[in-house]
């Protein structure tokens, strides 16, 4: 079984490709199955917008296609940055810029009130037209200032009130473990295991 996975960004990829190790599945990247191409995001919610990658992904090569899309909802700013969370103030816009910005507007906001999640939703479809979406979640509440060097992204500024500590402060280990695409992974290992038996 193959599957392509329709994303270039190698900290997604290996992620992916960590969670879904023992799948005995063939995980390989948008530019590895030779396709280059930028695929709009038009949908309103983010499983619209990963099944819009997804079927772009493969109708162009026939195969079956998982994409992701994610991103951080801060519940004060009515779930902003939401779905536009990598073009938030501009896809070049570097993520300490991004992560300054978002702290700076909750400026006097404190306890539950700074409430965030992180989703993501992952979307598999197969040449035969079947679809299967998840959807996993890691709540948290956003901090005071960014916190620890792993992860990526917005990760620096999540913080996990269970475990006492941001996202970017995990391992790979307990991130993949806990995180909201790990979560959304391991839903979707269960599903494709089993559409594999049948």
């Amino acid at each position: 079984m193959k599957i392509i996975l329709a994303s270039n960004n190698k900290n997604k990829i290996r992620e992916v490709k960590a969670i879904l190790e023992d799948l005995d599945v063939d995980i390989i990247s948008m530019k590895e199955s030779g396709v280059d191409m930028d695929i709009e995001e038009t949908g309103s919610t983010f499983e619209e917008n990963a099944l819009i990658k997804a079927r772009e992904v493969m109708k162009l090569t026939k195969c079956i296609t998982m994409a992701d899309d994610s991103g951080l909802e801060i519940d004060y700013l009515n779930k902003e940055p939401g779905i536009y969370s990598a073009r938030f103030m501009g896809h070049d816009t570097p993520y300490d810029v991004k992560n300054k910005a978002l702290i700076d507007r909750l400026q006097g906001v404190e306890g539950q009130d700074r409430s965030a999640r992180f989703v993501a939703a992952i979307a598999v479809v197969f040449p035969d037209g079947k679809e299967i979406v998840t959807r996993g979640t890691m709540e948290g509440t956003i901090a005071y200032e960014p916190c620890g060097t792993n992860g990526f992204g917005y990760d620096p500024i999540l913080f996990l009130p269970e475990y006492n500590k941001c996202s970017a402060e995990l391992s790979s280990e307990e991130k993949n473990r806990i995180s909201h695409r790990g979560k959304a992974l391991r839903m979707m290992k269960e599903k494709l295991l089993t559409v594999k038996e049948k």
